[in-house]
């Protein structure tokens, strides 16, 4: 197993460093991501708490857009793959090729070799493709030919589908959806978000905008480690259980979230608060992230789809139903490392 690229000094941050270097990232991707801030800052959660990606929006939404921001501002690398019905696994991981010279197989690195990695269309993979990205998304690492080759730190899948183009594409089966921590969607601008949108591009004269890097990839780790001591009290655990637990118990679902969505809520949940500058996660940070970490992993009954009805209402719902937990307890309660 081949060592990856990445850094072996970390820095130390502590939570209102991270919070500053948190909003100066923003700040910077809404120079060209306008009206945008809770999209971006629902991003770079699932970044922060070392997850993956589901962008599920119109084509023209600025989703390829916001990957590069976000590379350009935190120093890491990117690649993008376009997802084709002809794409194979080796176009993805890359592959062993043979060097006369050294009468030996070399491994030449495919673009999933990158910290972030846009995946363009994720759905429009055939499932041997969808499959080798599953184990790079849970594992961080490839295998070729027998041999496990990790991936670079930190390590982000950026993915993308059209929600309403059906032609030509492979359903994402229920185990690489479950793989990603959250889904969003980014959504047209408002009349005054678009208005800036064309005033600064007249006043740029240029489609390519200079952005600055504001943290480097040691700092991102750094960032990364630091959401790691954010406290969750046992009454804060207790209301995750219950959120998820509602949802297998929920008569419009046919299935319920799994044990990953409940962990998924607990490190989004720690990586907002982190956001916030907070060293504890509070009932709001659960509900902020709870419809992006749970909608995708719950599976509606097929008569539902017919009503119209998403899993994101369902979520919320459930959110509006399961009791909250009292400011004394939050208080009293002993904390628990999750």
């Amino acid at each position: 197993m081949n060592d990856p690229d990445t850094p072996s000094v970390v820095p130390t941050l502590d939570l209102d460093e991270v919070r500053a270097r948190a909003s100066a990232i923003v700040d910077e991707v809404e120079k060209v991501i306008v009206g945008k801030r809770s999209a971006v800052e629902m991003v770079l959660t699932g970044w922060l708490a070392g997850g993956h990606v589901l962008i599920e929006d119109l084509p023209g939404l600025a989703k390829t857009l916001l990957a590069r921001s976000l590379a350009q501002v935190t120093g890491v690398d990117m690649n993008r793959i376009q997802f084709t019905p002809d794409l194979m696994p080796a176009d993805v991981t890359g592959s062993a090729i043979w060097d006369p010279s050294q009468g030996e197989f070399h491994f030449t690195p495919g673009p999933l070799f990158a910290n972030l990695v846009l995946g363009d269309e994720i759905n429009r993979a055939p499932p041997k493709t969808q499959a080798a990205m599953l184990e790079a998304m849970a594992e961080g690492q490839v295998s070729v030919d027998g041999r496990s080759h990790l991936l670079p730190r930190p390590f982000l899948v950026l993915a993308t589908q059209n929600p309403v183009e059906f032609e030509g594409t492979y359903p994402l089966p229920e185990a690489q959806v479950d793989r990603f921590m959250l889904r969003v969607g980014i959504g047209y601008p408002d009349h005054a978000a678009e208005r800036e949108i064309l005033r600064r591009r007249v006043a740029r004269r240029t489609d390519e905008v200079e952005l600055v890097e504001v943290v480097d990839r040691p700092t991102l780790l750094g960032m990364q480690q630091a959401v790691e001591h954010v406290t969750v009290s046992d009454p804060v655990i207790g209301y995750i259980t219950d959120l998820v637990t509602a949802t297998r118990a929920e008569p419009q679902l046919q299935t319920g979230a799994s044990p990953r969505g409940s962990l998924a809520l607990v490190k989004l949940s720690r990586a907002r608060a982190a956001l916030s500058g907070r060293d504890y996660v509070s009932p709001d940070d659960v509900q902020a992230v709870a419809v992006p970490a749970l909608a995708h992993r719950v599976i509606l009954r097929p008569e539902l789809w017919v009503r119209g009805v998403s899993g994101d209402e369902v979520i919320s719902r459930i959110l509006a139903q399961v009791e909250t937990p009292r400011a004394e307890d939050r208080l009293i309660s002993p904390p628990t490392g999750a």
